[in-house]
């Protein structure tokens, strides 16, 4: 049996990532892995170091991998992933200045078949755990994404556009890797 699909939305925060990974898997009858950071930071307590960035990502990484082999024993065709190791990158240099060595060599190792990337043109919603309302923040960010996404050779495709029209745009996005 093929391996399924891995599909990630990357982009700033309130880009309607969450959003379009559940709904894109449920469009293609596939697999949805959430992000990781929201459950631990909601429980973490206290503001978050670099070391809880690490943490997040590895759990990442082990959620992933669970989802992954979920989708192989369900014969998905795909699994939609709401992160990656590029966010664990940009948000470990943006917030700290640097990133740990195991996120860039995860980053590295990690397989991806389509990357979506968020565009934030769609209204910015608080919550107790966005850090960046700004709108030349979330810009400055999205071409930060952008730039990685330039920098690497998987496909990938920009989404944008009001909440269903987005979840169009990415849906017209992905439809190649279905056949």
């Amino acid at each position: 049996m093929a391996h399924p699909k891995r599909i990630v939305l990357l982009g700033p925060e309130s880009t309607g990532k969450s959003y379009l990974s559940e709904q894109l898997a449920k469009h293609y009858n596939a697999v949805w892995c959430p992000e990781y950071a929201r459950e631990y930071l909601l429980l973490l307590g206290r503001p978050y170091t670099a070391d809880d960035l690490l943490i997040i990502a590895q759990n990442q990484v082990e959620l992933s991998n669970k989802y992954i082999q979920d989708a192989i024993e369900k014969n998905a065709k795909a699994v939609f992933f709401d992160t990656d190791m590029h966010v664990m990158k940009v948000w470990s240099e943006v917030v700290f200045g640097a990133c740990d060595p195991w996120i860039i060599d995860q980053l590295q190792q990690q397989q991806t078949d389509f990357y979506l990337l968020c565009k934030p043109d769609i209204p910015w919603v608080q919550d107790e755990l966005r850090e960046y309302p700004e709108q030349e923040v979330r810009d400055d960010l999205f071409s930060i994404y952008e730039e990685q996404m330039q920098q690497q050779t998987t496909p990938w495709a920009v989404v944008s556009g009001a909440h269903e029209v987005r979840l169009q745009n990415a849906i017209e996005a992905v439809r190649h890797l279905f056949g």
